[in-house]
């Protein structure tokens, strides 16, 4: 075929730099808490407004890539996410943020009590029951039709990005880690995509992928894993050619399973 691909254009220009305050600025509104996990490029720490003692707050400390000039993606597509006065959102909100001489710091809302999917999975000690998985994935699909709409592309969703408030009798789906999210594009995108064994199988095949297929299989995987308690592929090659094997007493087919 001649027909030609548009190429999603990652490199689109972001904001310039904007820098929200210094670390005096950042140590004199901001205690900083317990850390809550570690990783290769930073740190995630419990925090606390100082004014009024609020806890629910997350502070990420990202040690600096490059040279700085550009606001970096995330930041970028937090600030599109941010609800309007009164709104509520699907992600979790960017707070504050601060662009330092050697680390960028993340302030995030931390809704409490929550936990990640993975963890709620675990709480339960068995893959969930297919109402409350309709729940859950309905919630998500939601979210995922709001970033959308706002422009943002995701590109990790998983079971670890997943937070489920648990302070309702409903539980509230919400999203976190926009770090290897982009802008959303009707194009082709040929930067590699989130997490390995989530991956779709177009981007295996071929080393490309759009947008609105990849979210679908990610949410798929995600799905499978609600109701089984295991994800369905542990390789690329199980991901091109492979059917997962499916439990009994499921409702195969029916498409009133997530509406």
């Amino acid at each position: 075929s001649s027909e030609r691909m548009s190429t999603a254009n990652e490199s689109e220009q972001r904001p310039r730099k904007r820098s929200s305050g210094s670390s005096t600025a950042f140590e004199a509104k901001y205690t900083e808490g317990v850390m809550l996990g570690e990783g290769g490029f930073g740190s995630v720490y419990a925090g606390y407004r100082k004014d009024d003692n609020l806890p629910d707050m997350t502070l990420l400390r990202w040690k600096k890539m490059g040279n700085g000039i550009l606001i970096p993606m995330e930041v970028a597509l937090l600030l599109k996410l941010r609800p309007a006065a009164a709104e509520t959102s699907a992600a979790v909100t960017l707070l504050d943020w601060y662009d330092l001489d050697d680390e960028l710091i993340l302030v995030l809302e931390r809704p409490d009590p929550c936990m990640d999917l993975v963890d709620y999975m675990n709480s339960r000690g068995s893959a969930l029951p297919e109402q409350e998985a309709k729940i859950i994935v309905k919630q998500l699909v939601d979210a995922l039709i709001e970033i959308h709409s706002r422009g943002v592309f995701h590109r990790d969703i998983k079971m670890d990005n997943i937070l489920i408030e648990i302070g309702n009798d409903v539980p509230r789906v919400r999203l976190i880690d926009f770090g290897c999210g982009t802008y959303l594009s009707e194009g082709i995108y040929i930067k590699e995509q989130g997490t390995y064994i989530y991956g779709s199988p177009e981007w295996f095949l071929n080393g490309l992928y759009r947008a609105g297929p990849t979210t679908v299989w990610q949410l798929g995987v995600v799905l499978y894993g609600i109701l089984h308690r295991a994800l369905p592929f542990q390789n690329s090659t199980e991901i091109i050619y492979e059917n997962p094997p499916i439990r009994d007493g499921l409702s195969l087919g029916k498409s009133q399973n997530i509406q």
